[in-house]
């Protein structure tokens, strides 16, 4: 089990300027819980969460809290209502889950991978929900969901490269950022007694 209190106060200074709000704490509990009650048992690899993290310290806007786009996609391809239950599937979640096929990969493997079953073609809006976002973000990073790629492809055995993890979600779109943002995540994840890469 993560160290909750070293956690804290690891990302604190570097990554939230000194203090954090009760909705960032709450944000990342969350997270912790997520990650340590549905994956940390298979991926002990630190740099998975650590990235995660990292992501979704930069597609919530530091806040550690799902959010809907700004904007809810207007003038995107993708903010306009489609499918069966005409529904706008704009940027929603821990990571921007958008594009209506996206909405439908997620709701199938959440309910395949983890029994999860949530209607989120019909009502886009529960990609909201703290669990579910979480989960989103976390399976849809692991198994590449978002772009076919994923977390292994950047992080193994021999392979250590947040620049180029960003690929995961969004090209390299503020690539050398998160990558800062992961450096400093995995400090606070990787235990006292270990050394992070």
């Amino acid at each position: 089990m993560l160290d909750r209190d070293r956690f804290f106060a690891t990302v604190r200074s570097p990554l939230f300027g000194g203090s954090l709000s009760q909705g960032q704490v709450d944000g990342m509990t969350h997270l912790l819980d997520v990650w340590e009650a549905s994956y940390a048992e298979k991926h002990q690899d630190q740099r998975f969460l650590a990235y995660a993290l990292a992501t979704a310290f930069h597609e919530t806007a530091r806040t550690m809290q799902p959010i809907e786009e700004i904007g809810k996609g207007r003038g995107r391809a993708y903010g306009h209502p489609s499918g069966p239950w005409r529904q706008v599937y704009d940027g929603r979640g821990d990571i921007q889950l958008t594009w209506e096929t996206n909405y439908a990969h997620a709701q199938a493997r959440l309910e395949a991978e983890l029994g999860i079953k949530v209607a989120l073609v019909q009502h886009p809006a529960l990609a909201m929900d703290q669990d579910i976002a979480a989960h989103v973000m976390f399976l849809g990073m692991i198994e590449g969901w978002f772009t076919g790629k994923k977390l292994p492809d950047y992080f193994a055995t021999h392979r250590d490269d947040p620049l180029h993890a960003r690929r995961i979600v969004n090209g390299l779109d503020k690539a050398s950022l998160i990558a800062g943002y992961h450096r400093a995540f995995l400090r606070a994840v990787t235990p006292v007694e270990e050394k992070a890469p």
